[in-house]
């Protein structure tokens, strides 16, 4: 069998560029059409005429649609996003202090999905059709089925008001802010690199709760996919030889299913990893969490399309990425899949 080939990365990287290019003409596109005014959220809806005409030119919006977005292509490859109307700042200084939130939040959502989803979805197999099994299932159907909206904010209600076991909203509580310089980004790490140990734990207070009912919904689909992988790898011959040399059951899961279904759980958890950094944005809401999320609806809120342009393009570059990482990671894995091209 071959080895996975440059050509073949390439000819995946090359996917990825195109990809990521079509999801940039769809977002301007998108951006351009819609009702929202950005020169009227900066000089105001009642302005003069002639002041509406002023700033318009000079935003190049009175340009025809390809030329904008020749100006715009142009000041991406150049790092260049624009100014947001929200802030008065460069879009990517505003997108470098806010992504990390976001980056750091789905991080620990996904790790905290993974290490209780693979081990619920393999049980739930083993114990096919019996109480655990459906015990598992509803747990599952529950997490995939509610609102995150609603589990924030009952969370919220539960576990801060009421039992005060969480921190509330917000990313750290506003004695701390401003106490810990920001290298990586991320605050626990960066808290922990600088032995602020007590402002590690205050903002795990409050990052824990979002985190977790994130990684509920992501669990969900990590819980059944996986239950899914290990059901069809029971019928093989490999785990039928097993039990008849008598093999205990989990050691036949965790020494023979679970690397067999590796390659595909990985596909899975760059799904959920790309879904929660998408999804996060209503949980951003609901905890006043600062990140990539609540700044575009804020953005979006009085028609600031630069900071949602920006926003959109670089969860989807990081969607992209994930799943062109996974797929290199699946033809690494699997020595079946080097017979044909990425």
């Amino acid at each position: 069998m071959k080895e996975l080939s440059i050509s073949e990365l390439g000819k995946r990287f090359s996917q990825l560029v195109v990809s990521l290019f079509i999801l940039l003409c769809v977002t301007f596109v998108i951006g351009r059409v819609l009702p929202a005014d950005p020169v009227g959220a900066i000089v105001g809806e009642l302005a003069d005429p002639a002041a509406l005409a002023m700033m318009r030119a000079r935003l190049g919006l009175d340009l025809p649609l390809y030329q904008q977005f020749f100006v715009y292509l142009t000041g991406l490859v150049h790092g260049d996003f624009g100014n947001a109307i929200l802030t008065g700042n460069p879009v990517a200084a505003d997108m470098k202090q806010a992504f990390p939130a976001t980056l750091e939040l789905a991080t620990l959502a996904v790790l905290i999905s993974t290490f209780l989803g693979v081990p619920l979805g393999l049980i739930a197999a083993l114990f096919r059709d019996t109480f655990i099994d459906k015990f598992i299932r509803v747990v599952a159907l529950v997490g995939h089925s509610i609102p995150v909206f609603w589990f924030g904010i009952v969370g919220l209600v539960i576990f801060y008001a009421g039992l005060n076991w969480a921190g509330g909203p917000g990313r750290i509580d506003v004695f701390y802010e401003g106490l810990v310089t920001p290298q990586t980004g991320l605050l626990l790490v960066d808290s922990l690199m600088q032995g602020e140990t007590e402002i590690f734990w205050n903002a795990l207070s409050h990052i824990i709760l979002p985190a977790l009912i994130l990684a509920y919904a992501a669990m969900a689909y990590i819980t059944r996919m996986t239950r899914s992988f290990t059901l069809e790898q029971l019928n093989q011959d490999y785990v039928i030889a097993a039990r008849a040399k008598g093999v205990r059951p989990m050691r036949t899961l965790t020494g023979h299913i679970l690397p067999n279904i590796a390659v595909q759980l990985i596909t899975v958890l760059a799904i959920s990893y790309g879904g929660l950094l998408e999804g996060a944005v209503v949980t951003e809401i609901v905890f006043s969490w600062p990140g990539i999320g609540q700044y575009m609806t804020n953005a979006l809120m009085i028609g600031d399309m630069n900071a949602v342009l920006a926003g959109t393009i670089i969860i989807g570059f990081v969607f992209m990425l994930l799943n062109f990482l996974a797929d290199v990671a699946y033809a690494l894995l699997d020595p079946r899949t080097r017979e044909t091209a990425i």
